[in-house]
């Protein structure tokens, strides 16, 4: 009866090292905390003008615009480490 062949095993070979976390973006803390501000801004600015300003003409829906750019600028901190 023929013997099989004997396999041979590879040296321990340790799985590679994950990298660290990668750096934030140089854009990405200004344009945040800019979002959330100018949001902040046009939503006072809204309220104090009766609605008439930023936009004229849009009426309310200038709230809307302020908490779109508030909501946009949350969502960044979602991409900060």
């Amino acid at each position: 009866m023929p013997e099989s062949r004997s396999r041979k095993k590879p040296a321990y070979v340790p799985p590679p090292e994950k990298a660290g976390p990668k750096p934030n973006p140089r854009w990405l803390v200004p344009v945040m905390l800019g979002l959330m501000l100018l949001g902040l801004v046009w939503i006072v600015t809204t309220y104090l003008t009766r609605s008439e300003y930023p936009v004229p003409g849009i009426g309310q829906w200038n709230l809307a615009v302020g908490f779109v750019l508030i909501i946009t600028g949350f969502s960044l901190t979602t991409r900060w480490h």
